[in-house]
């Protein structure tokens, strides 16, 4: 198997504002359901809840 075969590219979409602020990924074998992470928007600017939205790659 090659390295990075089971990672998955996503973006971070903010709760309130609706923006996809961060792009990160994710290994899909061990983390089965969505992520929601806490993370700055510098939108709202502050600290808000971010869910995982589309796939990128």
């Amino acid at each position: 198997m090659a390295k990075g075969e089971h990672r998955q590219i996503f973006g971070l979409k903010c709760n309130i504002c609706k923006n996809v602020n961060y792009v990160t990924e994710k290994n899909k074998l061990n983390t089965e359901g969505k992520l929601l992470l806490k993370k700055y928007c510098k939108h709202c600017r502050k600290v808000t809840e971010h869910k995982e939205v589309e796939k990128l790659k």
